[in-house]
């Protein structure tokens, strides 16, 4: 298994963590409000300028010393949910980390907007699928707003929560948004008339008998028809009309907590990370494990051994290599793992998005520096 790593300064945790649409850069978005971008360039090892683990990514910096750095509103980030999304072309990405919403151009960093003051501050974000001037923005007072960049307009307020949102996924086979919540609550609305189509509360694994652990996170998978449901005690998919068709808690040789989990790209299978540094990787038909990679297998010995637990804190998968996925770390670390690619060009049965932006070339007024 190659495992390639980047890191950030120590004691700054990656705290979110994207592929770019087009599959050759990883954002990450860090615990003190700055977002990293690290670039696959073309070369000699890598022709194509393709993700690989074979090459490891460039940290592309500004020439100037410009930085995307979100607001922070009591000067501790930390303390802050951190958000953010990439917009279809690649081209913008909005982001917050407890003050505005900004909106920063990815190519030459530059704050583009600022809106949504707070309170309430934003916990989470998306793009319209279909519609990059359209934003999703979760709210830590339950509401969701959506919001419309080019008029500056909030088009609509969804309220269905009595929490914090803490996840949105979209499904635009069903024409739905669903919306997770701190109150452990599941909303589905519909997406052309932005209504309420129903509610249910996210049923806590069986040999669980408080209250769910930690921030719930919904994914779709690559058709929209499935929806994995993540918190520390379990992972969960459920149909369109949000009832559960199969869960899997923390047991046996995976019996940390989860910290995170997403579908790979074309939504076969289920990666996840866990508290004591493991990775689980899952068939989504089943949830059955198929493998499990110890955190020895892919975090250093002079990490590991140094005291003090290291956890992946996000994971990411790539947009259509199916084998590929990344984790962002708790001690500022991210790594890139392919342990199951048998064909360093294929390995993938998803497909590329149907809309690519341009391979914006940062280096013409910028240098990439590698960490």
């Amino acid at each position: 298994m190659s495992s390639p790593s980047f890191h950030l300064r120590q004691e700054i945790k990656v705290i979110r963590l994207l592929y770019t649409n087009n599959g050759i850069a990883v954002l990450a978005l860090c615990s003190n409000a700055v977002h990293k971008l690290w670039k696959w360039k073309c070369s000699d090892k890598n022709p194509h300028g393709v993700s690989t683990t074979a090459v490891a990514p460039e940290l592309w910096q500004r020439a100037d010393g410009t930085q995307m750095i979100n607001d922070t509103t009591d000067g501790n980030p930390e303390e802050a949910t951190a958000c953010n999304a990439i917009s279809r072309n690649d081209g913008y990405t909005i982001s917050a980390s407890g003050g505005k919403v900004k909106l920063f151009d990815m190519k030459t960093f530059k704050t583009m907007s600022a809106f949504i003051e707070p309170p309430p501050a934003a916990t989470f974000l998306a793009f319209h699928p279909e519609d990059n001037n359209i934003i999703i923005i979760g709210m830590d007072d339950s509401s969701i707003q959506i919001y419309n960049f080019r008029t500056d307009k909030i088009i609509s307020k969804l309220m269905g929560h009595q929490k914090k949102i803490t996840g949105v996924a979209f499904s635009l086979f069903m024409d739905l948004l669903v919306s997770s919540g701190a109150d452990a609550q599941l909303c589905a609305w519909n997406i052309e008339r932005w209504e309420k189509t129903k509610t249910t509360y996210i049923r806590p694994p069986s040999n669980c008998s408080g209250a769910l652990v930690g921030d719930t996170m919904v994914h779709f998978d690559y058709d929209g028809k499935h929806l994995l449901v993540v918190n520390e005690s379990q992972l969960a998919i459920y149909d369109g009309k949000l009832e559960c068709l199969r869960s899997w808690a923390p047991r046996d040789a995976l019996s940390a907590p989860i910290s995170s989990a997403v579908y790979s790209s074309d939504g076969l299978l289920v990666y996840a990370g866990f508290y004591n540094g493991a990775i689980g990787i899952f068939e989504a038909e089943s949830l059955r494990l198929q493998s499990r990679i110890a955190s020895s297998a892919y975090i250093p010995a002079s990490i590991s051994g140094g005291g003090g637990s290291v956890y992946p804190m996000v994971v990411a998968a790539h947009p259509f290599k199916a084998y590929q996925f990344a984790v962002g770390m708790s001690d500022g670390a991210v790594y890139v793992l392919e342990p199951l690619d048998t064909d360093a060009e294929g390995g993938s049965s998803g497909s590329s998005p149907s809309e690519q932006g341009p391979d914006d070339d940062i280096s013409s007024d910028g240098e990439g520096n590698q960490q």
